[in-house]
């Protein structure tokens, strides 16, 4: 039976786990979305969360707190300044665990470990949201005024005399090599 068993341990000692967690949470705050583990993620979220409760606080206790497990100050600053205001209504479930599946070489669960409200936005430009008629007759107008321009002007040939110039300096039965080489 599992009584009082509270953490997974990650085939590592304590202090070989709490160091992982603390790199794993110093990532996570920095680029608000890591790629990692299954089991890994899991054990990080209720540590990362703990944190990101006590940055809500604002005070100088809870900065010296969250300093001792995140070394990088930067990463702290950016904790109490940009993510903790973030969260400031919200009762509580700060990150998401997004299952990718096994990983390629050894078949590990993999999963993304992200802060709530960090997802990315992809925006739709001006074209993509024309409709699909829209789209088809603008390229069918293209198509019609380029087959147009090839054959009526008399200077489009430039490019085509360049092909034909490398193509002279070749042997004639000889693909790839020039005369001479």
């Amino acid at each position: 039976m599992r009584h009082g068993v509270r953490l997974r341990k990650l085939g590592r000692t304590s202090s070989h786990r709490r160091a992982l967690l603390r790199s794993l949470t110093t990532s996570l705050f920095r680029h608000e979305r890591i790629t990692t583990t299954l089991p890994k993620a899991k054990e990080l979220r209720p540590f990362a969360e703990r944190l990101i409760t006590l940055a809500r606080r604002d005070d100088l206790h809870a900065r010296r707190q969250v300093l001792r497990h995140v070394a990088d100050k930067t990463v702290v600053k950016k904790l109490f300044d940009t993510l903790a205001p973030r969260f400031a209504s919200r009762p509580g479930g700060y990150s998401r665990i997004l299952q990718l599946g096994p990983r390629q070489g050894d078949g590990a669960d993999m999963a993304i470990l992200e802060l709530v409200g960090s997802e990315p936005t992809f925006k739709k430009s001006q074209d993509e949201k024309k409709s699909r008629r829209d789209r088809k007759a603008k390229a069918s107008g293209e198509k019609a005024a380029a087959a147009g321009t090839g054959q009526a002007g008399g200077s489009s040939e430039g490019p085509a005399e360049a092909v034909g110039d490398d193509d002279a300096a070749r042997e004639p039965g000889k693909r790839g090599r020039k005369r001479g080489s």
